[in-house]
């Protein structure tokens, strides 16, 4: 049954199997998870599970904030997001409003997919952007790492791939696999990289693909 978590990327490090095999392995904090919503298809129209993560101080929260988390019973969140699967398929739906979910809620072996933002790199070429090849670098040469011919675009730059902001954008990584689960320290390694820095806010959920 598909569920999923909100969690923070402490960093990665490596571990090994019960064959001596060494895995590379992401560390995710999934501490104090709270539901602090269920929408249901007869109100929103949908089924999804509103999840809290990380709690912050009274005093950088809004009225409507404050209203919100009341309903639950818990402090203001840093991180809100919405777990959403298809009508009954999503285990957190049995959860009643207030309840924490835990690190366990995952078992060893599962396939899940993280999803992030991804490090900001700022302005950047169309050679490191989106991968084009330079042009000869001998002297005598006009063109080196320009974007080369626009062609007839007409003005019509959308979705053109040409030089611009690299980075910091919601990137989502499949079936990765989940290594260890600690419930007593509330964290849960999975296979491989995640998007985004140390201390990124990430999500886990059911593989969409393998997860069932």
């Amino acid at each position: 049954m598909a569920k999923g978590i909100l969690g923070r990327k402490i960093g990665m490090t490596q571990v090994f199997d019960e064959n001596g095999t060494l895995i590379p392995v992401t560390v995710i904090s999934v501490e104090n998870n709270v539901v602090l919503q269920q929408k249901t298809v007869e109100t929103d129209g949908y089924v999804a599970t509103q999840l809290g993560f990380e709690d912050k101080r009274d005093k950088l929260s809004n009225k409507p904030e404050m209203g919100h988390v009341k309903k639950a019973n818990t402090a203001p969140k840093r991180f809100v997001r919405e777990i959403r699967f298809e009508a009954l398929e999503n285990e957190l739906a049995n959860l009643e409003v207030g309840a924490s979910v835990k690190a366990d809620i995952f078992q060893v072996g599962e396939i899940v997919d993280v999803t992030g933002t991804s490090k900001g790199k700022g302005y950047a070429g169309a050679i490191k952007r989106h991968n084009q090849s330079r042009g000869p670098m001998g002297h005598g040469s006009g063109y080196h790492r320009g974007a080369g011919s626009m062609g007839a675009i007409k003005g019509n730059m959308k979705g053109k791939k040409m030089a611009g902001q690299l980075g910091f954008e919601k990137v989502t990584i499949q079936n990765l696999k989940v290594v260890m689960v600690d419930p007593e320290k509330e964290v849960i390694l999975v296979s491989g990289s995640v998007p985004g820095p140390n201390k990124g806010y990430v999500i886990v959920k059911t593989s969409v693909k393998k997860g069932n």
